[in-house]
């Protein structure tokens, strides 16, 4: 494989220096894509824990997702004993919230009397209109989401993820 190699670079060199190219390829320059806004993974997994403690702390099973601004999931936790239904939710929350830029609570009241965003969320399966996922922001800059699901009631998802927001909110850049 080695000599294979070795073979390959110096037809390539003879090639080059026959059409007085270069003898290494240069790469075309590419724009440096900008990292999304997002907490910093510490944060992201501290603030998850937090609201896992807290859901516990009223007996409540529940999944946290934490997405940066673009959705990239940073943090999925469970605690013992959730469901395959609350991590889906956790995260589907999640993105909602930051796809609409609102917490879930908002939409899932919005969706009662607006029939255009109604038809948005029937029309994909993944949007999740029950409280439970709120943004995170640093002034009015959006750079994530918290999504909690799994609680016997979404009121509750909605209070575990501020439990979580709290604990980081002075800290978030």
């Amino acid at each position: 494989m080695k000599k294979l190699a070795i073979a390959v670079l110096a037809v390539f060199a003879a090639a080059a220096q026959a059409a007085d190219l270069p003898a290494t390829p240069v790469a075309a320059p590419q724009a440096a894509v900008p990292a999304a806004r997002g907490p910093a993974l510490d944060l992201a997994l501290e603030a998850a824990r937090e609201a896992i403690t807290t859901c516990a702390a009223i007996e409540q099973k529940v999944a946290v997702s934490v997405v940066d601004s673009a959705g990239v999931l940073k943090v999925l936790l469970a605690s013992d004993g959730a469901s395959a239904r609350g991590v889906l939710s956790g995260n589907n929350k999640a993105v909602t919230s930051l796809t609409f830029k609102t917490a879930t609570s908002v939409l899932a009241e919005q969706v009662k009397t607006d029939k255009a965003l109604a038809d948005k969320f029937a029309a994909n399966p993944n949007y999740a209109a029950r409280a439970g996922g709120i943004l995170l922001k640093v002034n009015d800059e959006i750079i994530g989401a918290i999504g909690v699901g799994g609680a016997r009631g979404s009121e509750k998802d909605e209070a575990c993820a501020l439990a979580g927001l709290q604990k980081i909110q002075g800290r978030l850049q």
